[in-house]
C-alpha cells in the first residue's frame, strides 16, 4: 500500500507541477487499483481525488489553470515559429498568460491546422491520426510515441477506478481505421487492464450483430453506426438475451434521447454519450445526469467563446467550444484556443447542481456551428432537429434528412422512407410542438440519395468478403 501511495502522489506532483509523466508508474497504478478491487471489491475512499484531479478543487482551479497555461505556452513558443509569431502580434508575454490575457490571442481554426501542418510541430512524430471528414476537410493530426503510450495509461485508470472495465471485459471497437489515435488507446488500454479486445472496424451491421451476439460485454462505436445496428437487430428480431453487452460507448455524433433508449431497450445495456475530437485529443469529457457536459479539466482549458462577439458567452447563449490541451498531456502537435465548432450552452446560474458539481460544465453539444439555423422564435441547432427527426414514430435509424434556412423558417427535406409513415404536415406539427417553425418536404429518393443528404460516419463502411459471398478458391490449372 506503501508504494501505490508513492506513485499516486508522484502522479498527482506531475499533474500540479506539469512535469512529464512517468508512464510506468501510471501503468503500475492501474494494476495496484485492480489488484485493489480484487482484494477489496471497492478503489477506496480517495478515488474521486485521484480521478478528478486538483483541478476540480474551486479554490485551486484558477492558480493551476494559470500555471498549467503559462507551462504550455513556453512549449509552443520555444518549439514553433507559429505560435511565436502568434504571441508576439497579440503582444502577450507566454510566461505571464493567465485565462485573461489568453482572450487577446486569435482562435485556431481547422484551416490553420490543415495548412500549417509542419509549422505546429514541436515534438517528434510517429503516429498520424486522422478525422473521418463528415464535417469539412479531413485534419491529421501527428502524435508522439510518448503520447500513444501515457494516453491509454490515464484512461485505463480512470476507467478501472469508475469500474467502467474489469479484465472480465471483452471490448469490440467498431470504428472506423481512419481513427488510428482511438484505436490505439483502446487497444492499449484493454491490454493494460488484462481485458480482450477485438478491432472490428464499421463493417456492415448484420456482420457486427453476429460478434456481438456472443462474449462482446463493452461497444465503442458512433452514434449512427449505432443507430444502424438496432435497426438491423429489430429487423432480426434481436432482444438484450441474445446479447452479453452491459456499456455502449459512442461518441463522435450527435446521438439523441430517443436513440438512446431504443439502444438501451434492444442491447440491454447503459449507452454512454461520449465526448471527444481528432484535434484536441486528449482532451475529453464526461456527461452527468443533467446531460451537462464536464470537459476535464487536467488535461486541457475549456472556453465557450460568443459566435457574434468573440468574446466569452454568457450564462445562457450560444457558443463554440474553444480547448487548449495542457503541456505534458499535449506536446508533438499542440493546438492553442483551438475552436472546435461545437455549439453549446453556457449554464445558467439557477440550473440544479449534480453528481460532477466541482467540475466546470456546458451543455451537451447541440452540433456545428456552420449549421446553426434561425426562426422568427430564435435559433434552431442541429440537435434540435435531430431530437425531432430521431423520435418519429417508426423510425428507423439512422434518420436521414437536410434542413436550409428559408426566410424566417427552417426548411425540411426527408426521404420517404425516413419519414415514419408520416405527412410532411404531420412532421411539421412534430417541430412546432417543440417550438420550430418548419416547413417540411416528404421525397421519394434513393437510399444513396438520402445518405448524400446528411453524411454520417456509418457511411464509412469497410466492406468484407461475407460468407455468402464467399466461393471456392480457384486451383491454377483449374478450368474454372
Amino acid at each position: 500500500m506503501f508504494t501505490t501511495a508513492v506513485r499516486q502522489m508522484r502522479v498527482a506532483f506531475s499533474t500540479v507541477l506539469g512535469r512529464p509523466f512517468s508512464v510506468r508508474v501510471v501503468q503500475r497504478l492501474v494494476q495496484d487499483a485492480l489488484a485493489t478491487l480484487e482484494e477489496f471489491g471497492s478503489p477506496g475512499d480517495d478515488v474521486g481525488q485521484l480521478i478528478d484531479g486538483p483541478y476540480a478543487d474551486v479554490g485551486m482551479r484558477t492558480a493551476l489553470q494559470t500555471r498549467a497555461l503559462q507551462r504550455t505556452a513556453r512549449h509552443l513558443t520555444a518549439r514553433s515559429s507559429f505560435y511565436r509569431d502568434r504571441f508576439s502580434a497579440a503582444g502577450v508575454d507566454p510566461a505571464r498568460l493567465t485565462p485573461d490575457t489568453l482572450l487577446q490571442l486569435p482562435l485556431m481554426t481547422r484551416a490553420d491546422l490543415v495548412s500549417r501542418q509542419r509549422d505546429l510541430l514541436c515534438g517528434r512524430p510517429f503516429l498520424s491520426t486522422r478525422s473521418t471528414g463528415t464535417t469539412g476537410v479531413p485534419v491529421e493530426v501527428w502524435l508522439s510515441r510518448h503520447e500513444i503510450t501515457l494516453w491509454p495509461s490515464l484512461i485505463a485508470l480512470s476507467l478501472v477506478l469508475r469500474g467502467e472495465i474489469t479484465p472480465d471485459d471483452h471490448v469490440q471497437l467498431s470504428l472506423s481505421s481512419r481513427a488510428t489515435a482511438a484505436v490505439q488507446e483502446d487497444v492499449e488500454m484493454c491490454g493494460l487492464v488484462g481485458a480482450e479486445c477485438s478491432v472490428i472496424g464499421l463493417v456492415p451491421p448484420d456482420e457486427t450483430l453476429e460478434r456481438l451476439c456472443g462474449s462482446v460485454t463493452v461497444l465503442n462505436t458512433y452514434p449512427s453506426y449505432l443507430g444502424a445496428l438496432v435497426t438491423a437487430a429489430r429487423d432480426r428480431g434481436l432482444g438484450p438475451a441474445d446479447f452479453a453487452l452491459h456499456t455502449i460507448n459512442a461518441g463522435g455524433e450527435l446521438m439523441s434521447s430517443a436513440l438512446v433508449a431504443a439502444a438501451e431497450s434492444t442491447f440491454g445495456a447503459r449507452v454512454n454519450d461520449a465526448y471527444g475530437a481528432t484535434e484536441v485529443l486528449p482532451v475529453g469529457g464526461r456527461f452527468c445526469a443533467h446531460r451537462h457536459l464536464h470537459p476535464d479539466p487536467n488535461m486541457g482549458y475549456a472556453e465557450v467563446i460568443d459566435l457574434s462577439t468573440g468574446t466569452p458567452a454568457a450564462p445562457g447563449q450560444l457558443g463554440t467550444l474553444v480547448v487548449t490541451p495542457y503541456h505534458p498531456y499535449r506536446e508533438c502537435m499542440p493546438v492553442l484556443r483551438y475552436d472546435t465548432r461545437d455549439l453549446v450552452r453556457v449554464p445558467s446560474a439557477d440550473e440544479p447542481p449534480c453528481e460532477l458539481a466541482a467540475i466546470p460544465a456546458v451543455s451537451h453539444i447541440l452540433g456545428k456551428a456552420r449549421d446553426l439555423l434561425t426562426t422568427a422564435s430564435g435559433p434552431v441547432t442541429p440537435r434540435d432537429l435531430v431530437e425531432v427527426m430521431d423520435g418519429l414514430p417508426g423510425a428507423r435509424w439512422p434518420v436521414r434528412f437536410a434542413a436550409a434556412q428559408a426566410g424566417a423558417r427552417v426548411r425540411v427535406t426527408v426521404p420517404a422512407d425516413h419519414a415514419g409513415g408520416l405527412s410532411g404536415s404531420e412532421i411539421a406539427d412534430r417541430f412546432a410542438g417543440h417550438g420550430i417553425d418548419a416547413e417540411v418536404a416528404v421525397t421519394a429518393m434513393t437510399e444513396a440519395d438520402a445518405q448524400r443528404l446528411r453524411p454520417l460516419r456509418c457511411d464509412l463502411l469497410e466492406h468484407t468478403f461475407t460468407r455468402s459471398e464467399r466461393r471456392a478458391p480457384v486451383l491454377v490449372g483449374d478450368p474454372a
